[in-house]
Parts: structure tokens; C-alpha cells; sequence
């Protein structure tokens, strides 16, 4: 299942459209915790999409992964219907999410021709390049796989992805920022243009916190990502 935000009247198919996949360690969360990130976007001017997929234990690498190409396919389809333009996607997360809209972004096993719609990355606090998985969740998702190195969006990013806004908190002792550090280091060997953004004294949660309207204050992390989306568009 998911939910679409989009803002009100519905010009036809006109608008950025963002999907955006909420973290959780792969093995918990529900898109219905996430309605602060649509109302958020939509009250920008876009369209926003927020996905469910399967979780860990009932399924591990790569279903988590393939539930989101499906989400996109189907934003593809259906997102002129709310006043978007299927043509200029924006794939964002944040932490367990961000992690599977960068493997939507920069590898082709997943979305195939249907890539060629996705005009913009933004990941928010994600695990890009964490193998060995040496955690509990990250060897529960991905200790199955025989090739660790396939399962990092890192072994796949470069020339030819869509531009990337990568965002962290400086005080992240979650998932690292060195995670982001290493992906962008790698999209920009490819020549892609990528936006680095560090919060001071924000942690892994404050990070997506501040698209929430009470905390809109401690970093400016909307504005950014609504500036990043108009850009690529």
C-alpha cells in the first residue's frame, strides 16, 4: 500500500513528483508515521508518494528493494492523476529508506528504462556502503546474500546517476556520515553533481524530525530538499 499528499487544486500533471521511503532498520516502520513528510512536500508544491514494503524478518535483500521499483512503477503510472508529471521523480529517504532509493537511483537491475524518469536523489541519513554487516539488522537484511558488494549502492553509483543531495547529522552515531561522504565521493568520480549537507548538533532521528512543523526551526532540511527538487526539475 500507499499514501499520496498532493496539493490542492490538481493542475494536470505538472508537478515534481517526490516518493519518499521512510527508514527503520528494514525490519519495522509504516508509511502511516510518515504523514508529517507528505503534508510537508505537498505544502511545497508537490506530489508525494510514501510506500509500505515488505519488512525483515518475512523477507530480506532484495525484496525490500524490488517493493520499492514497484512503488515507483506505479507512481509512474498513476502520479498524472494527482497533478504530477511522471517524468521528473525525485527518490528520497531517510536511514533504511534512503538506502533503498539510492539503490533505485543508481542501480539499473531495479527500475531498468523506467530510471530514465528519475531526475533527482535525495538520501537523509542512509547507509550507502556498510558491508561487512557487522549489526544485527544489517545481517538479518543482507547476511544471506553470497556477494555483500552487490547489495551497496556504493558498488554502483557513478556516471550517468541523476544528481544527489545528500543529507546528515553531524552528531549521527547511528549510521555514519562517512556513509554519505563515501557515495558522494564516488557519484562525483562520475562526473555527477552532488550537494553535501551537514547538520550541526542534529542526530540521526532530529535529521528527518525537522520536516516536522515544530522543529522546523533547528535545521533547515525542507527548505533544502525544496530547493534541491525545483533545481533538478
Amino acid at each position: 500500500m500507499l499514501d499520496v499528499y498532493a496539493p490542492q487544486p490538481q493542475p494536470i500533471g505538472t508537478r515534481p513528483v517526490v516518493v519518499f521511503f521512510y527508514g527503520g532498520s528494514w525490519n519495522s516502520g509504516s508509511r502511516l508515521g510518515y504523514a508529517f513528510v507528505g503534508r510537508a512536500l505537498a505544502a511545497k508544491g508537490f506530489v508525494v508518494v510514501i510506500p509500505d514494503y515488505r519488512l525483515v524478518p518475512t523477507v530480506r535483500y532484495p525484496s525490500f528493494v524490488e517493493d520499492g521499483a514497484a512503488a515507483v512503477r506505479w507512481t509512474e503510472a498513476h502520479a498524472a492523476e494527482f497533478g504530477g508529471d511522471p517524468a521528473r521523480l525525485i527518490l528520497t529517504g531517510h536511514s533504511a529508506g534512503a538506502y533503498i532509493a539510492a539503490m533505485l537511483a543508481v542501480d539499473d537491475r531495479w527500475l531498468k528504462d523506467d530510471r530514465q524518469a528519475v531526475r533527482g536523489f535525495i538520501g537523509m541519513a542512509g547507509p550507502y556502503d556498510f558491508a561487512p554487516f557487522d549489526v544485527d539488522a544489517s545481517r538479518a537484511a543482507f547476511g544471506g546474500w553470497p556477494r555483500p558488494k552487490d547489495t551497496q549502492p556504493v558498488t554502483w553509483a557513478g556516471t550517468g546517476d541523476p544528481p544527489a543531495l545528500l543529507l546528515v547529522g553531524a552528531d549521527d552515531t547511528i549510521v555514519r556520515p562517512r556513509n554519505s561522504e563515501a557515495l558522494g565521493a564516488r557519484l562525483r568520480a562520475g562526473g555527477v553533481s552532488v550537494n553535501f549537507r551537514s547538520y550541526p548538533k542534529m542526530g540521526h532521528v532530529s535529521l528527518l524530525l525537522a520536516l516536522a512543523r515544530p522543529f522546523r526551526s533547528r535545521a533547515p532540511v525542507l527548505e533544502d530538499v525544496a530547493s534541491f527538487v525545483r533545481k533538478v526539475n
